[in-house]
């Protein structure tokens, strides 16, 4: 449909404002200094480039006077910084954002591991080898089919676990050797490998294979696979287990997994840093 005018053009363009409140449940105590400091808070969050107090108070609609006091308090209390003038987002702040962006990883995580525990019915392990320690990141399990109990310490048993042998098989000799010294191998089970020669032999054939295979070295009447995972500097693993009657399962699930994870690895690859 044709027009019959030109909406007038303005020199400035519109400044962003904070989006609208929702009204207040019936009853519902709020108090006015915090949302008028949120405000604030979220104002400075999109000027990237900072802003001054002025700005802020024009598109927060607060008075001058105090939006003054509420900025300088958010200042000291560390969640707004003030350079030449303008504010930005202070350390407190992005403490909070990392907070949301790491919780948002784990769910990441969560998710990608019941995805390929749904797909290869057995239970899945997430793990990484970070400051000299393993850490066991997620487990996706069902009622039906457990994942193994942590019934010896993980980080004191890499060399008789199919993750912990994987992720050692990851790591250089000076790290390698590091971590034996400060966990030596020892019996956890009669399975066990008995030596640190044994355990170094079982590491190389782990890294000529991306495959990392132990049975029923950790626990009794399990077996399990690790796959190695390469993302920058930082070691990681995914694992399967099975009870030790349904060994011959094992490869075969290990190659579902290897074809699941070449569908979802980036999702997980981008959580690494947990």
């Amino acid at each position: 449909m044709a027009t019959t005018g030109t909406a007038p053009r303005t020199a400035v363009p519109s400044q962003p404002r904070s989006p609208a409140r929702p009204a207040p449940p019936t009853g519902a105590t709020l108090i006015g200094s915090v949302q008028r400091a949120m405000r604030l808070l979220e104002t400075v969050a999109a000027h990237e480039q900072g802003a001054p107090a002025k700005q802020l108070a024009r598109e927060t609609g607060l008075a001058l006077p105090t939006a003054y006091h509420l900025l300088r308090t958010l200042v000291h209390e560390g969640y707004l910084r003030r350079d030449r003038g303008l504010f930005f987002l202070g350390e407190a702040a992005e403490r909070l954002s990392g907070s949301g962006a790491q919780q948002k990883r784990r769910s990441t995580v969560a998710d990608t591991l019941a995805r390929w525990r749904d797909a290869v019915g057995v239970p899945v392990y997430y793990a990484v080898y970070s400051d000299g320690e393993i850490g066991l990141i997620g487990v996706a399990d069902t009622p039906a089919n457990p994942a193994v109990e942590e019934w010896a310490d993980f980080r004191e048993t890499a060399h008789a676990h199919a993750v912990g042998q994987c992720l050692l098989a990851q790591l250089d000799d000076a790290a390698r050797q590091d971590h034996l010294d400060r966990y030596p191998v020892r019996p956890v089970t009669p399975y066990t490998v008995r030596d640190a020669t044994s355990l170094l032999r079982r590491l190389e054939r782990a890294r000529e294979t991306d495959l990392a295979i132990e049975r029923q070295e950790y626990a009794l009447g399990t077996v399990c696979a690790a796959i190695p995972l390469r993302v920058g500097a930082t070691a990681a693993t995914v694992a399967v287990s099975l009870p030790v009657h349904q060994a011959d399962r094992l490869l075969p699930t290990v190659q579902r997994l290897q074809a699941e994870m070449r569908c979802l690895l980036g999702s997980l690859a981008l959580s690494i840093s947990i």
